[in-house]
């Protein structure tokens, strides 16, 4: 998925390091708090990010809330874990208002959530723009469990993601 990111070009670890130095410790304490009461949030906050890139990369868009958004798309039903974006969203409000996008919120969040579960940790590189647009049509080239293997790959190597990758998501997605 950092392969995604990167494609919206200037993206950098500590990209909020004098714009908001605590937006990390911020995102990571939220997923935390809610991790602490539900550990099955972090597969899912996996999961939401992983619907979020797959489809128009990582831009926030399954976040955006209309009739016709990716969010109500039949592969996006049951995609849960927006109430913690929506948290960290308002503890960095009241830090550093219109700073940190909701892109970057939930690529933190995702990465948070998977080392709180004793998964590995990764740097996470932001600077994200919040995608303006969100269409459940588009979101109709996602992976469905319905898909044989080959078709899934096939998905995968469409994105420039390989077996790992598919695995890894695609198992961590069906454990929430």
């Amino acid at each position: 998925m950092v392969l995604s990111a990167q494609s919206q070009g200037g993206l950098k670890p500590g990209f909020y390091s004098s714009s908001c130095p605590k937006a990390e410790v911020a995102v990571r304490s939220t997923v935390q708090s809610h991790f602490n009461k539900d550990p099955t949030i972090a597969p899912a906050l996996l999961r939401l990010h992983f619907h979020d890139c797959f489809v128009q990369g990582c831009d926030g868009s399954v976040l955006i809330t209309a009739s016709l958004a990716e969010k109500n798309a039949l592969l996006n039903i049951g995609l849960r874990g927006f109430e913690v974006i929506d948290d960290a969203k308002m503890q960095l409000e009241a830090l550093c208002p219109s700073v940190v996008s909701c892109a970057d919120i939930l690529a933190l969040a995702a990465r948070d959530a998977v080392d709180l579960s004793n998964g590995p940790s990764w740097p996470v590189p932001m600077g994200r723009r919040d995608g303006r647009v969100s269409s459940s049509s588009q979101a109709s080239n996602l992976p469905s469990p319905l898909d044989s293997v080959a078709v899934q790959r096939q998905k995968f190597a469409a994105k420039g993601l390989d077996d790992h990758d598919l695995v890894t998501l695609v198992g961590s997605a069906d454990n929430q």
